[in-house]
This record gives C-alpha cells, structure tokens and sequence, in this order.
C-alpha cells in the first residue's frame, strides 16, 4: 500500500491532509503549477516539509492526491424522472467537468503521482457510484436498465478516451448519443 492510498485519515491527520490540499489548491491559483514546491505548500500548509515527503513521498504523488479528491463528486446526480434523463443530464456535466483545462489537468495529476494505477481505480469507482445511483432510481421507478458495467464501457469509456486523446467534438450532443446507444433495448427511449 503506498503512502497516499491511506483510508480517510481522522484526528491529526485529517487536519494535515486538508491544510496541505488547500495550500496546493491556492498556491496552483495563485502562482500556477509550475511554481509548486513542497517547501513552498509546507509552508503555506503550516507543516514541515518532511510531513509532506514522509506521507505523501514527493511533489507529483501530493499533486494526484488532491486531484483524485478534487475528482471526487460532491452530491449524487440530479434526478430527472427517468433514466434516459438521469443519466443524460450526469453524463453531460462529467463530460463538461472532466473535458475543461481544469478538469484535465487534475485527470493528469491523478494518474502521473500513481503508477500502481490506484488512482485511476479511485476515480472509477466515483463513475461508478454516481452511475450506480441513477440505476437504482431507474430500478425503483420500475425502468428496465443496463448495468453499471455497461453504462461505464459506453458512456464513460469512450469520454475518457476522447477527454484524453481526441479533444474535438465533446459536446452536449456527444454525450446523449453515447446515453441513447447504451439504454437502447432496455425499454426506455430517449
């Protein structure tokens, strides 16, 4: 287990992870990233510099661990009434937030500080969760519905892929159709 795949510290911990996470996010703000130093966040952060090496073992694996919590989703998706909605309306905003200069950039920062791939299964399973809510909704509103596995092999996928490596064309649009192509056959129309 690295250093940074630590399970939500309490206590003390806590408190050094968010002082360090907020100097990052300010120092990124105010001086941009190239100027990122860990003397520079630990002193900002009000911790000593071997705090910030000792837990998180250097500059890149800091900046992945605030990108994947920067990464984490801040309430489920909204509910619209039905799943083709649902899932278009989640769809169209984590392509808007995943696809934005900023949205990329913490997409790097998460998957460069974390060769073991620990991060990327991190930032996975927050798809998965928010997917995984609009489906039980689906189910309890008696919607017959694909499964998280499929949603996240197309819809996800493919944004992630394009997100990454074919920029052009990641519009509103785009998204719907990824949504109608995966709920077509499950008795939902979009």
């Amino acid at each position: 287990m690295s250093r940074k795949a630590m399970v939500r510290p309490g206590g003390r911990s806590a408190r050094v992870q968010e002082a360090v996470h907020t100097a990052v996010r300010e120092l990124q703000a105010e001086l941009g990233r190239p100027e990122l130093t860990i003397p520079l966040v630990a002193a900002r952060a009000g911790v000593t510099p071997s705090t910030i090496y000792r837990r998180w073992g250097d500059l890149q694996e800091l900046l992945s661990d605030v990108a994947v919590e920067h990464l984490r989703p801040e309430a489920a998706p909204a509910d619209h009434g039905t799943l083709t909605a649902d899932l278009r309306g989640w769809a169209e905003q984590f392509l808007e937030e995943m696809a934005s200069p900023a949205g990329r950039a913490y997409i790097r920062d998460a998957l460069l500080g974390d060769p073991a791939g620990d991060n990327a299964g991190q930032c996975s399973a927050y798809a998965a969760e928010q997917v995984a809510v609009v489906l039980a909704r689906a189910a309890a509103r008696g919607e017959d519905a694909p499964d998280v596995e499929t949603v996240l092999d197309r819809v996800v996928a493919p944004m992630m892929y394009r997100i990454l490596f074919r920029p052009d064309g990641l519009t509103d649009a785009y998204a719907r159709r990824l949504v109608r192509e995966a709920v077509e056959g499950f008795g939902t129309s979009g």
